[in-house]
């Protein structure tokens, strides 16, 4: 048995004890691809376990993530901080080896996969980022691959589709994807639902199209030299493989995906690849002595490009200082400030308004790149001035996503996790329900994703309910660690902006008007900084006693503050903006009973279906929102009918109080 055959037995091995001693996992595809992974990891993928952060390194995505005892085991033999005990301590409580990778929680992980294709359309969103770095700052920057690990079920979600489609446009030849070609998914053989040729599909896309057999090391050796010398598209190789590849009785069926192979089969595996050693999570000394090899080659290779760093670095100082900004997600200190003498201070839709504020940003901060899922005209979302990102032409700060919200979603994460761009997508609200499972792993990595989504409500009009937002603000704030704005008029635009653009843990949401929204006058002593505590004060109580709280998100704030001048000779009543639920929650509760006390009536005005608030508020409450879908009609007439005038608002509340 040749050494590279010995250490792709051991991640089969280290797999299958660790899936067997947690009675749980996924042990087919690590047994499956385990030599076209050791042969990637011992002669190809550059990186250095110990800066593992290296801007310029290769990114290793497996994007198939419940395959994760793979990536564990060749983070352990590559050196970085994994250990014995990690592995033993697979899927348990607080340890290192969660069941699916997790950005975050092991250096090498470069992101959170498990919902499949994710990891695919992030890789797409990395090659993209290396190649926008490279047009600014040198080949220096953009000499590295994204290599990616994808199955059958990655290929069948349609974000497969629709990153493909665009990596193929964008001529991303730095890209590779490895397709684990199995042929076998949790209910059985593909042929029950997947018959397309993967090979015409992806030459369709203009990708280069690659076959070898997944354990025939000559094979795999040729197959990633000839796509890394291919200078004008992405490559899929395809490997034919076995799920559970060594399994005597269990490998090519189902029964290997998704369960662990028990104790008999694991000694019956261990057997049929000739694994003479008793001890559990045993590494032989020789496959120990192959990766502590390469690990000398690659910090030769890191020290080499250092050198290279250094001297650009030396020759081309501006662009050195340029860089330290992009790396460091540098932002101006008067960024509010700027952003607010940005904002139009008359009626505005809050689009257009935010229009205005990213030109500012544009001007502001060199890494800002954003677009739209062809939607820019209408989102507002275009920096004049600058170019276009497209095939070959990679110093642009506009981007094309084409129709393809949810591959757009992805690939904003994977520009992220690259590192080195303040990056935002874009599109109508109602279609934020395309981008959802992007958003939700945004928050669990913690990564500052920005969403710009426009034509928030029941006011989009005429097109009626297929384009009117009802339930997405309910649906986008019950995501963990989201923070959702809503903005009323120029100045919470501004803040918002700001706040999504310092944020580093999380994504951030604005929510945005296509209709204008009427201007609103606030109390002297507000101040600016005052909107990012989620909710403040807009219009004081007339009498020290306070007899209702009318409080709203939006383009509803008019409406509240009209309703308060019908009924104030009735009521003393003070209207409250909540332009965040979040940001609100997280105050503490002196700031919460100062603008909300717990012990007065509550109004809260949204055009949107009013789950989630009842949860923040304990006291008399009243929620004027939607509890139907839209309809087809200007905007004004909609308004109307569904109540959302300070007259029916001040109408709905004399009947309630």
């Amino acid at each position: 048995m040749n050494i590279q055959n010995l250490a792709a037995n051991t991640i089969r091995i280290l797999s299958a004890e660790a899936i067997q001693k947690a009675n749980s996992g996924h042990p087919g595809l690590p047994m499956g691809m385990a030599d076209v992974a050791t042969i990637l990891w011992t002669e190809f993928l550059i990186h250095n376990p110990q800066d593992p952060k290296w801007i310029s390194r290769d990114r290793f995505v497996l994007s198939g993530g419940h395959g994760s005892m793979l990536i564990y085991s060749l983070l352990y033999l590559s050196g970085y901080g994994v250990s014995i005990d990690d592995l033993k301590s697979f899927r348990q409580w607080n340890s290192k080896t969660p069941g699916h990778p997790e950005y975050g929680h092991l250096d090498g992980v470069e992101t959170t996969t498990g919902p499949l294709g994710q990891g695919f359309g992030n890789s797409v969103g990395m090659a993209i980022a290396s190649k926008m770095l490279g047009a600014r700052f040198g080949n220096l920057f953009d000499k590295n691959f994204i290599y990616t690990f994808c199955g059958d079920g990655d290929l069948m979600e349609g974000i497969s589709h629709e990153t493909a489609s665009l990596a193929g446009h964008l001529k991303l030849n730095n890209l590779i994807v490895f397709y684990d070609d199995n042929h076998i998914t949790i209910e059985g053989h593909t042929h029950l639902a997947f018959s397309e040729n993967i090979e015409k599909r992806f030459e369709s896309y203009g990708w280069q199209v690659l076959r070898t057999d997944a354990y025939n090391h000559d094979e795999i050796r040729k197959a990633i030299i000839n796509a890394q010398n291919e200078k004008e598209k992405p490559t899929i190789i395809i490997c034919k493989s076995t799920i559970g590849y060594g399994s005597p009785n269990k490998a090519n069926t189902h029964e290997v995906h998704g369960a662990p192979l028990g104790k008999d089969e694991l000694l019956a595996t261990k057997k049929n690849l000739n694994w003479n050693y008793d001890e559990e999570f045993f590494v032989p000394k020789e496959v120990k002595d192959l990766y502590e090899q390469r690990k000398k080659y690659l910090i030769e290779e890191y020290n080499k490009w250092n050198e290279q760093f250094t001297k650009w670095q030396n020759e081309n100082k501006e662009k050195a200082e340029l860089l330290k900004k992009y790396l460091k997600n540098w932002l101006p200190e008067n960024l509010e400030e700027e952003l607010l003498n940005a904002a139009p201070k008359e009626a505005n839709a809050t689009r257009s308004t935010s229009s205005k504020i990213i030109q500012k940003i544009a001007q502001l901060v060199p890494n800002f790149i954003g677009g739209s899922a062809d939607l820019a005209p209408s989102t507002n979302t275009l920096m004049n001035g600058f170019v276009s990102i497209s095939p070959g032409k990679f110093n642009g700060r506009n981007f094309h996503f084409g129709i393809r919200e949810h591959g757009m979603g992805a690939i904003v994460n994977g520009i992220i996790l690259y590192g080195g761009f303040k990056v935002f997508g874009a599109t109508f609200f109602v279609f934020s329900d395309y981008m959802r499972p992007t958003i939700r792993l945004a928050a669990l990595m913690k990564i500052p994703m920005i969403n710009v989504f426009t034509h928030d409500s029941i006011f989009v009009g005429e097109d009626g309910p297929t384009h009117q937002p009802v339930e997405q603000l309910a649906a986008l704030r019950a995501i963990p660690n989201s923070v959702v704005i809503r903005p009323a008029d120029g100045i919470e635009t501004a803040m918002a902006w700001a706040y999504a653009l310092r944020k580093t843990d999380g994504p951030v949401s604005l929510i945005l008007t296509r209709q204008k929204i009427d201007s609103f006058e606030r109390e002297k002593d507000f101040k600016p900084e005052d909107a990012l505590k989620g909710a403040y004060i807009i219009s004081k109580e007339k009498n020290e006693k306070i007899d209702l709280i009318i409080s709203a998100s939006g383009s509803e704030v008019p409406v509240a503050v009209e309703a308060k001048k019908i009924l104030e000779n009735e009521f003393s009543i003070r209207v409250v903006s909540i332009p965040s639920k979040e940001l609100f929650e997280k105050q503490n509760d002196d700031y919460k009973q100062s603008v909300i006390p717990n012990n007065v009536p509550l109004v809260i005005v949204e055009a949107a279906t009013m789950f989630g608030w009842g949860d923040l508020f304990r006291q008399k409450l009243l929620l004027i929102g939607m509890n139907s879908f839209g309809s087809s009609a200007p905007y004004q007439v909609l308004a109307e009918k569904f109540g959302f005038t300070g007259k029916a608002v001040a109408e709905k509340i004399k009947q309630w109080i």
